[in-house]
């Protein structure tokens, strides 16, 4: 309920930027001329008045008054806590100020209405409910304050005006807040709001309280770390006093070295979260060693190691001519590489996009032609390290990828295994045997090889046991192989094929002379002088002791020779200095192996009965000489068919069949018995039968043994022959034409018949093997047969024709 009384007139006390409510008693220091004016007043008031002396505490806010005041007793005038003169007042009640007045002493003075509610009684439930919360709020505030008698004070008010006004001690109130607390007339609302305000300087003081909680913890536990490492360096060092060791002999500072060490960011960031597990973990766990392992290998790498590529195109030219005769395909690409990074350095495109110009190149030959010393002359003509990684027989992923950290005895990839020995990030690499790489459960080391291999994302290579991003764009990687078919179809497309086809016998005996023989007489302890061979010996060694593509059985049969020499010079039995003849060789290492069907007596030769054909063919040690046997059986004894022997694949099956039924649908044509198939059994055998055998490319080569079985005329031993054939007697091309030419030239044979479609391919065939063979390109198995048998004659067995 609402008082009203009679119109007060006071002088008025202003409060700058301060809020006295009813209730509370504050202390005012007199030395204000403002508060001493109105004190005087009030008491030259009171002394026509009874009652202590009266005056209006208002608020003045940035020189404005508020509408409302205070009415305070001068309880007392006296000196304060300082020795300052001082007045305490109390506030008694809410007076509204009206119109200014006069009165005596300095002092303002204005009439005012007191505007004090009351609230109902007995309180509603609500509001009883409302005062409970306030105490409790007020209380849980004071306790956090340790204010534990102003709880008793708090708790002991029951008026609910007394109890919102008594807010007005609470420090954390803005002089805004306060105000309206004053201007607010019903002690319920009033109430509310000092509960509203209280509730929300509990919660910001919470959030405070929390974020300050926080940072401390932080700072504790940054001082607890500094202080433990601190007390850890104590105990390693007291320890390595104990053990007798120095100073300097401390090398698990791995911190030290990581921040030294000259490494990518966020390598070296991977590094420092190891070494604070490594420092966490005590000497007693393996998680120790494992870390210190990883270390070790990061720390190893040469993450910013590269050498200069020697730019000097002839100089890098002359180095591959040198060290490698022949082989002008590899050698040509090679400098072609090294003169597009030579041009790409000048322009200042030495990295693009994040990747630098490394090569892939698959070098495929049979054994013994050089693939492997290449990858060493390749490195030596650009100036860079040389690593090899042998990859033959490789069954685990892990092998190249490195396996994960949480095996025991993990270690990383080959890869990284390479690049950490080369000492560089731009070595050349030689992935060796790449197609004799196997697989199982434990993966396939070929599909890992698919990002090593690939120009666009080897970049960003990730060694399972590193996992971090290792950089292969720069690194030369050349692979070897002996059998193409043998390499999976998606890891062959990565790579840049070279084919590497064998040597002429010209080019065996350049190599003998400038390489396998200097090599092969320091081996034996022999003098450059003491021994020489004669270039008709190396030609002997080369075309008749040995038959291969490469070089390496020519090699062993100069070190036998050489070491039968130096033997039969130990014993007294001959004097040096000796000179090698061809005729010599004989008695030295024994008969040749490979004798020429030309050199041959003609009665002994494969071709000197009919029914048997010389065909070409490539094997995985090169290209090679195959002879096929066809015989009819008796039409007594024999059953009618075809039998194939020799360990045959079925594409060659079926081209056994596409022959015979070519001569049986054009036998009349062809002048041939053909009647004789109808009941007599045909047998084709491939000599040789251990060795299996597929492909087409014999299809005209058993057309022609068949044609002079039933003909009866000879196929002329100096002819060789490839090609498949098709039911029309059309010759069909087939691969591998440089190797079997290549062959062909090594066994003697002087006329080689290979189809039309693949005469381009005679481009690739060295020049001199060309002079030596008469090549026949043809395209229907009718000018095969006119150019392989010999004319018929009486005779049982005719004479064999001279070469054409």
């Amino acid at each position: 309920m609402g008082s009203t009384s009679a119109p007060l007139t006071l002088p008025v006390l202003p409060l700058d930027d301060e809020v006295v409510l009813p209730g509370m008693v504050v202390p005012l220091d007199l030395n204000d001329a403002d508060v001493r004016a109105a004190v005087e007043a009030a008491q030259a008031a009171a002394g026509s008045q009874p009652g202590k002396p009266r005056v209006l505490l208002v608020p003045r806010i940035d020189g404005t008054y508020a509408s409302t005041g205070v009415l305070g007793t001068v309880e007392q005038v006296g000196r304060l806590a300082d020795g300052d003169p001082g007045a305490l007042i109390r506030g008694r009640g809410r007076v509204r100020i009206g119109a200014g007045t006069t009165g005596p002493g300095a002092a303002l003075w204005v009439e005012g209405t007191r505007t004090d509610e009351s609230a109902p009684d007995p309180l509603p439930g609500q509001v009883a409910d409302l005062v409970k919360e306030y105490k409790a709020l007020a209380t849980a505030w004071l306790r956090k304050r340790g204010a534990w008698q102003v709880v008793d004070r708090v708790q002991a008010i029951d008026d609910v005006s007394a109890l919102a006004d008594n807010s007005g001690y609470s420090p954390f109130l803005t002089t805004e807040q306060k105000v309206a607390l004053l201007e607010t007339a019903d002690p319920v609302a009033r109430l509310r709001l000092a509960t509203q305000q209280l509730r929300d300087h509990l919660a910001e003081q919470d959030v405070a309280e929390t974020i300050a909680k926080d940072v401390q913890e932080g700072v504790d536990k940054q001082q607890r770390e500094f202080l433990l490492r601190r007390q850890l360096e104590a105990v390693r060092k007291e320890l390595r006093e104990l053990n007798g060791e120095a100073e300097g002999e401390e090398s698990d500072d791995y911190r030290a070295r990581v921040e030294a060490a000259d490494l990518p960011e966020k390598v070296r960031e991977a590094a420092l979260k190891e070494v604070d597990k490594l420092e966490r973990s005590s000497d007693q766990s393996p998680e120790g060693s494992w870390i210190r392992t990883w270390l070790d290998t990061v720390l190893e790498l040469p993450w910013n190691e590269r050498t200069e590529d020697a730019y000097d195109i002839q100089g890098a030219k002359s180095v591959l001519d040198a060290e490698h005769a022949g082989l002008e395909d590899v050698k040509e690409r090679i400098t072609e590489y090294l003169a597009v990074r030579k041009r790409r350095n000048d322009r200042g495109l030495g990295v693009v996009g994040g990747r630098r110009g490394g090569a892939v190149l698959a070098l495929v030959g049979p054994p013994g032609v050089g693939k492997t010393s290449l990858g060493e002359s390749v490195a030596h003509a650009m100036g860079r390290k040389f690593v090899r990684v042998a990859l033959g027989g490789v069954r685990d992923e892990a092998e190249i990828r490195g396996h994960r950290r949480t095996y025991v005895g993990a270690l990383p990839g080959r890869i990284v295994r390479a690049i950490k020995e080369a000492g560089s990030m731009n070595p050349v690499v030689l992935l060796d045997e790449i197609d004799k790489v196997g697989s199982d459960f434990r993966g396939d080391p070929a599909a890992a090889l698919l990002e090593v291999l690939d120009p666009a994302q080897n970049h960003t290579f990730r060694d399972h046991y590193l996992e971090v991003e290792l950089d292969l764009s720069d690194v030369v990687f050349l692979a070897t192989a002996n059998v193409l078919e043998a390499i999976p179809e998606a890891l062959l497309d990565r790579m840049e094929l070279v084919r590497l086809d064998g040597y002429t016998e010209d080019e065996k005996v350049v190599i003998a002379r400038d390489h396998l023989l200097p090599r092969q007489l320091e081996r034996a302890g022999l003098d450059k002088d003491e021994v020489t061979l004669d270039e008709s010996a190396l030609r002997r060694l080369a075309g008749e002791y040995t038959r291969e593509a490469g070089v390496r059985t020519l090699e062993r049969s100069i070190a036998r020779l050489l070491r039968k020499v130096a033997a039969q010079h130990e014993l007294g039995e001959r004097e040096l200095p000796f000179t090698v003849t061809d005729g010599e060789l004989r008695g030295l290492i024994g008969r040749p192996h490979h004798v020429p069907e030309s050199a041959q007596d003609p009665a002994e030769r494969r071709t000197a009965v009919p029914g048997v054909a010389t065909g070409l063919a490539v094997t995985g040690a090169g290209g090679d000489v195959l002879f096929v046997e066809a015989s009819l059986a008796d039409p007594e004894t024999g059953a009618a068919g075809l039998t194939l022997t020799g360990q045959l694949g079925d594409v060659m099956k079926e081209s056994a069949q596409i022959a015979l039924s070519f001569l049986r649908s054009h036998g009349a044509e062809l002048e041939l018995p053909v009647a004789d198939l109808k009941d007599r059994g045909v047998h084709i055998h491939f000599p040789a039968g251990a060795v299996p055998k597929d492909g087409p490319s014999a299809g005209i080569t058993m057309t022609t043994a068949l044609a002079s079985l039933l003909s009866g005329r000879l196929v002329r031993t100096d002819v060789a022959m490839t090609g498949e054939v098709s039911l029309t007697g059309r010759v069909l091309p087939i691969g591998g034409v440089k190797q079997k030419l290549l062959a062909a030239h090594r066994a003697g044979v002087t006329t080689v018949i290979i189809p039309k479609r693949n005469e381009p391919d005679l481009d690739d065939v060295p020049a001199e093997v060309l002079d030596k063979l008469d090549v026949h390109a043809v395209t229907d198995v009718r000018q095969v047969l006119d150019l392989a048998l010999s004319p018929a004659t009486a005779e049982a067995r005719p004479e064999v024709p001279a070469a054409a």
